[in-house]
């Protein structure tokens, strides 16, 4: 079986685990994710468990060599189980006996199989919670897996639900084994699918927001050199989502390389970041991943209490959010927001919010960074001209103390979650930049269907033209600007690259001939014009003089 086939086989697991939800009511619910999210997962845990298990000197012959590994692993005794749990990496998941997809599959005609599967998931959450489990800002714990066939209101239909579950994952060409050497290639386009229904907008008052691949690779390039070589440094996302930006900065350093670390207000998204963790193979950074509110309680600390700092950070915050029941909270905090807090707006309209929160986000990255550290992050392109007083308080900071050193704007509608046009601000705290590189990208790009909806993406060679400009500090005419700090302050701060496009007048040579024909056929239009002008000048007179007054 290539990869194509098995990329194939496994998105149908996926849909049709959707197909089961769907059957039983349950599509497009705010349960649904959840458990196609778990069902996966436990794939993941199941396969990968076998996988480990087969190449452990002890025990990986027996396994291997067997008709269903699975079915001799009912065999081991309890002490062969330890045993076993000691041979493995340390990141793998484990799984007694009666864990295995085989295990419950062969028990299926058992009564009250939708508890036997809801057992297990738990009874493997604890197993392995030391490792999987990830943390709220108040430290309670999330572990990986929940019981949730209870989403199903009719009992008699709660059994069936979980068998069809069951028989989905065991059925023997959804296997993931023979692509774990692949580490993450396969899997992040399978975490992309995954994901695809339900990273949409319209999540409430938080909704999730999903950056671009492209979008994710420019910041991950820009900000880390394709040659350059760094071992143990901290990536960091302030809001994380999904993990598309932390997973693309992983991968430019190497994931072993680095240590993630994230926060959200989102459980939904905390969840899939840590899916997107296992998946690519950063199990390691899942105790560092928090689901919470990163401006009241940011939940990455030194010792002393002090804000933790970090090597890299990368964030695409919500724009707009009204937070007025926080915000006397977060003004208090006057070292952290140095520039100022948003005020709350007269009228709250929630679907409307109006409150610029990536103001307080783009302050709490900058207090983020190391002394060496550099960070890339989304703002609305009307940030980067704007004038207003939080805005120039930042913009004057970056900009007097040499911290910025580059904005990327980007095309309109190159997120599908949000109409506004976005722009990437580049900071760099080693100081080690005398020229800023401003991009007017907003040409770039081409439009798709996406469903009914028409999107807008780069292509690749675009994402390189990008980045080859921004590194070679290129000027490109109408494309690129490389200015000064000096200018920039002349220029009151804009970093929109056009403003500093020299403007070109570009000149004709014509005979005489040719210019009075330009200036007489500009003459006889005009007069036609006129004439026109005129009879409507007399029509709507007269139709004044047809009015008459009716009592």
């Amino acid at each position: 079986m290539n990869i194509d086939q098995i990329e194939t086989s496994t998105k149908k697991l996926i849909d049709s685990l959707k197909g089961a939800c769907g059957s039983r009511g349950l599509g497009n619910s705010g349960d649904e994710y959840r458990i196609i999210v778990q069902m996966f997962l436990y794939k993941y845990f199941n396969d990968k468990f076998g996988y480990e298990a087969k190449k452990t000197k002890a025990f990986g012959k027996r396994l291997s060599e067997a008709e269903k590994w699975d079915e001799e692993y009912d065999k081991f005794t309890e002490d062969e189980v330890q045993d076993l749990f000691d041979f493995l990496p340390e990141a793998t998941p484990r799984l007694l006996p009666r864990h295995t997809i085989g295990h419950l599959y062969n028990a299926q005609q058992q009564a009250g199989f939708a508890d036997l599967l809801d057992g297990t998931l738990l009874e493997i959450s604890k197993l392995n919670e030391d490792v999987f489990s990830m943390v709220t800002d108040d430290q309670s714990k999330i572990e990986v897996f929940q019981a949730f066939t209870d989403v199903v209101r009719n009992k008699g239909e709660r059994d069936k639900f979980a068998l069809s579950l069951v028989q989905e994952l065991a059925n023997p060409q959804n296997n993931f084994e023979p692509i774990f050497n692949l580490k993450y290639d396969f899997f992040s386009t399978m975490f992309e699918y995954l994901i695809s229904d339900y990273n949409k907008d319209g999540g409430g008052k938080y909704a999730e927001y999903y950056t671009p691949k492209a979008v994710a690779t420019i910041m991950a390039r820009m900000l880390v050199g394709d040659d350059e070589e760094l071992r143990g440094v901290s990536c960091y996302d302030q809001t994380a989502g999904t993990g598309t930006l932390l997973m693309a900065l992983a991968h430019r350093i190497g994931e072993k390389r680095c240590t993630i670390y994230s926060q959200d207000i989102s459980q939904k998204s905390s969840d899939m970041l840590r899916l997107n963790l296992i998946l690519n193979n950063l199990v390691g950074s899942i105790p560092n991943i928090v689901q919470g509110n990163t401006l009241t309680h940011p939940a990455h600390k030194d010792k002393d209490g002090a804000l933790k700092k970090f090597d890299f950070i990368v964030s695409n915050p919500p724009f707009n959010l009204d937070f007025p029941d926080e915000r006397a909270t977060i003004a208090a905090m006057t070292t952290r927001f140095w520039a100022g807090v948003p005020n709350v707006p007269k009228e709250i309209n929630p679907d409307k919010p109006k409150m610029k929160i990536y103001l307080c986000f783009i302050q709490h990255m900058l207090n983020s960074l190391k002394e060496n550290g550099r960070g890339a992050i989304v703002v609305p392109t009307g940030f980067i001209t704007s004038s207003q007083s939080i805005e120039q308080k930042i913009l004057s900071r970056v900009v007097d103390e040499h911290i910025i050193y580059g904005c990327v704007s980007m095309p309109s509608n190159v997120f599908a979650t949000t109409g506004t046009n976005v722009s990437i601000l580049f900071f760099d705290k080693r100081r080690k930049h005398d020229k800023v590189v401003l991009i007017d990208a907003s040409k770039l790009g081409e439009d798709y269907k996406d469903g009914n909806n028409q999107r807008h993406r780069l292509r690749d060679f675009e994402v390189d033209q990008i980045v080859n400009t921004f590194r070679q500090q290129k000027s490109v005419d109408d494309f690129s600007v490389v200015v000064d700090f000096d200018e920039i302050k002349a220029k009151k701060y804009s970093l929109s690259a056009g403003q500093y496009f020299d403007v070109k007048i570009e000149h004709v040579d014509i005979t005489s001939k040719e210019f009075k024909g330009r200036v007489d056929d500009y003459k006889t239009r005009l007069s036609e014009q006129f004439k026109t002008a005129n009879k409507l000048d007399k029509e709507i007179l007269g139709n004044l003089d047809d009015l008459e007054f009716e009592k």
